[in-house]
């Protein structure tokens, strides 16, 4: 079996001689010439850190989601789960109605998840008890949760709801018997249709005046009680049963296709394992899964998840994390490599230390990313909220002016204008609109969760499909950001006294240059001591002291301020590696110079194919580095890229900015000297692998720190954009149309309850097309 090989990276600190990243990379250090001794302390402190979150950090690479009333406030949050949930507009008729309840401070429900989070000044049962009690005077059922922990949300759901159909067959079976009836004796029919009319509409009105009460009297429940009252009134009693029969349908169609769109985000919670086992003193224990403690060791044998984010303890592990990342090779890992929660192991029983909070593991964090995803809306699902608001009690309106105008001043036949403006008030439900852009957007947060991406929210999700050129940092990003030494001319000493000399100077520094030098003479067998007395030098490079001599390691432009200028032929050589894309060191004292060192870093293997496809979708690329010119256009010329080089973090900031103002921009990067830039951007992307605060910056975060899952970002963003136009379409379309010949007598009261739940069950069935993207 073929494996991805996923050898340990180095997490690297930006160098504490630099401001964030070096302007040259090649050692132009800014600061701290008189604060050496702060200089090494800070770095043993960085290296401390570093060791701290390689071993034992329980953060994810995933940000944690922005502040909300519930994480600010000092109330008590009460979480529910509801069950019964047919689409966005029941989640709204809850939230409508919790907020009527008194001792409320703030409440929040999430369709695609199904929680309810209510904040109270104080828990009791009291308060608990009536806030369950409005909920199943909805319509609904709530589970309390004891905990915000989605592992534990675990359930059976069925896309048909068994009990649901009873109902539905029962209008359906009287129906047939009024109908049977009408053959033999027309009145006794028309009696039976008028029974069966009321016994279907009792529960519809019941809710209606519930929702009324709550603070939604334009629910299609109450229009569909108003359009079936009046068609008794008049005598349609055949066309009131069929309307809320064909309204049930409707219904029932409506829920199937929500809770295929709902599958997609609770299988990510079903990735968790229920129970774990974990071992103590040597002994193995099964335990809940939503126990564990960082640092906890645990087992998991063979086709077992994993019920943490974890550190591989074992000596290496094979893992899929085709449910994560959509790579469906499986992942080689080594002792010591970080794994994140939900993944499956391959091949043998291994041990891993947890890393994670119960609560706060990869999936988690997934999971809550949607959730607040559904605060973050997109401006075309702000508009649509705000248009439907007005949009149903202005068809209310028109529909009671198509009722008393014509008859009133035209004297026209009163039951022709009810019928038909009863037919418009059916019109005036916006469900189908309403649900339009969240469907779309949930469905593909699902789908790009599964291949890798995490996106913060509907709003992120349609800049992704809007940008026109895409900015990336070099070091880390576009290349694998471990520099590799490639050459060494030597000049009066041996090659190994000068890497002697290098190693010694820059031995405990967190630059990528120096620690690609040191581990270079490290694998020759070079023996060195640290020097004494080491020092930045602002703007030039790093001195050190061995045996009562001082040596430099500066930038070949910097050599004039330390020592003597270099030769001709030093100089020619310098600028055919630098024209190469390579770095170079010179090492010398104040007399003379002793070497010169060249450095490259390599592209990573996803670079060029990425960048490749990212130009066939017509976006322009833009490399922005603080490497010298030669180094950038060496890479951006392997690339086929523009670039801008020799930029410090201010710099990268303003050239995003400068951008821009003329078109649509997003920032790749990795470090936090990238997180001004990404901020500035219309989106700000992470690598899965960078720091925190990159992470917490970004409105993207590529979790499987690949750059091929970029292209699949695009298309997938374009996708939803072209889906939510779509919808919209769609939805207003039927509503015109259907306006229209409904007003000219056209189409009844059966074709318009059709046409409402019909365009309800179209654009969810279009949406869900998203959660079949595939890389």
């Amino acid at each position: 079996m073929l494996y991805n090989n996923k050898s340990t990276q180095q997490h690297h600190d930006s160098h504490h001689h630099c401001q964030g990243e070096c302007h040259n990379i090649a050692h132009n250090h800014h600061q701290q010439s008189a604060q050496s001794a702060d200089t090494h302390q800070t770095q043993n402190s960085v290296a401390s850190v570093g060791r701290q979150e390689q071993d034992s950090s329980a953060k994810n690479d995933i940000s944690d989601p922005p502040e909300d009333p519930e994480r600010q406030s000092q109330d008590i949050k009460l979480i529910w789960k509801i069950q019964g949930m047919d689409c966005a507009h029941c989640a709204k008729k809850i939230e409508n109605g919790i907020k009527t309840l008194p001792n409320i401070t703030h409440s929040k429900i999430t369709f695609s998840t199904e929680k309810l989070v209510v904040l109270v000044p104080q828990k009791d049962q009291k308060i608990i008890k009536q806030i369950e009690d409005k909920v199943v005077e909805l319509g609904y059922t709530p589970i309390f949760q004891s905990s915000d922990n989605h592992a534990d949300q675990h359930e059976h759901s069925h896309i048909i709801d068994k009990k649901a159909l009873l109902p539905l067959a029962i209008l359906g079976v009287l129906i047939v018997i009024s109908y049977l009836i009408t053959l033999f004796n027309h009145q006794a029919g028309q009696y039976a249709f008028i029974a069966t009319a009321i016994i279907g509409l009792i529960p519809i009105l019941k809710e209606a005046i519930l929702l009324t009460r709550s603070g939604t009297p334009f629910a299609i429940e109450s229009l569909m009680s108003i359009s079936a009252i009046g068609a008794l009134f008049i005598g349609a009693a055949e066309e009131a049963t069929m309307v809320i029969f064909l309204f049930m349908i409707g219904e029932m169609l409506e829920g199937i296709a929500t809770n295929k769109a709902k599958k997609g985000i609770s299988s990510l919670a079903k990735l968790m394992p229920e129970e774990t086992v974990i071992i103590i003193d040597g002994k193995r224990k099964t335990v809940a899964s939503h126990s564990l403690k960082p640092d906890d060791i645990i087992e998991i044998s063979s086709g077992g998840r994993l019920p943490a984010d974890v550190i591989l303890v074992s000596e290496q592990a094979n893992i899929d994390e085709s449910a994560l990342t959509g790579e469906s090779i499986p992942v080689n890992y080594l002792y010591g490599d970080k794994i994140l929660a939900g993944s499956l192991v391959v091949d043998n029983t291994i041990q891993l230390k947890v890393i994670s909070q119960a609560g706060q593991n990869a999936v988690d964090r997934i999971l809550q990313l949607i959730e607040d995803a559904e605060e973050r809306k997109a401006p075309i699902e702000r508009f649509i909220d705000k248009f439907s608001r007005y949009y149903t009690p202005a068809i209310a309106l028109f529909a009671l002016l198509v009722i008393l105008i014509p008859p009133l001043l035209l004297g026209e036949d009163w039951y022709t204008w009810i019928y038909r403006g009863l037919t418009l008030l059916l019109i005036g439900c916006p469900c189908a609109l309403v649900i339009s852009t969240p469907a779309v957007i949930t469905s593909a947060l699902s789908s790009a969760a599964k291949l890798g991406v995490l996106i913060k929210g509907g709003a992120a999700l349609e800049h992704i499909g809007s940008l026109k050129m895409i900015a990336f940092d070099k070091t880390g990003t576009l290349t694998e950001g471990k520099p590799q030494v490639t050459d060494i001319i030597n000049r009066g000493l041996a090659v190994n006294d000068l890497l002697a000399i290098v190693a010694s100077i820059e031995s405990g520094s967190h630059h990528p240059l120096a620690i690609a030098i040191v581990d270079y003479t490290k694998q020759q067998d070079i023996t060195f001591s640290e020097a004494t007395n080491r020092k930045a030098i602002a703007g030039i490079g790093i001195q050190g002291e061995l045996n009562q001599k001082i040596y430099y390691v500066v930038s070949p432009n910097k050599i004039d301020t330390v020592s003597v200028p270099l030769l001709n032929d030093d100089a020619k050589l310098i600028e055919r590696l630098e024209n190469a894309g390579k770095t170079v060191v010179v090492a010398v004292t104040d007399q003379a110079l002793l070497g010169i060192i060249a450095l490259q870093d390599v592209l990573r293997t996803d670079a060029k194919p990425a960048i490749k496809a990212l130009h066939q979708l017509g976006l322009k690329t833009l490399m922005l580095t603080g490497d010298n010119q030669r180094a950038a256009k060496a890479i951006a010329g392997q690339l086929g890229m523009d670039y801008r080089a020799q930029l410090l973090p201010a710099d990268k900031l303003v050239e995003i900015e400068k951008i821009g103002k003329t078109t649509t921009i997003a920032m790749v990067g990795d470090g936090i000297n990238d997180s001004p830039a990404m901020k500035a951007a219309t989106i700000g992307i992470a690598m899965g692998s960078g720091t925190d605060v990159a992470l917490e910056t970004a409105e993207v975060a590529l979790s499987k720190n690949s750059l091929s899952s970029l292209p699949t970002l695009i298309r997938l963003a374009r996708f939803a954009n072209r889906n939510i136009k779509q919808n919209i379409t769609i939805a207003l379309g039927i509503k015109l149309i259907f306006l229209i010949t409904s007003l000219f007598g056209l189409t009844g009261l059966w074709l318009a309850v059709l046409a409402d739940s019909g365009t309800t069950a179209i654009v969810t069935a279009n949406a869900l097309r998203l959660l079949k993207v595939k890389k």
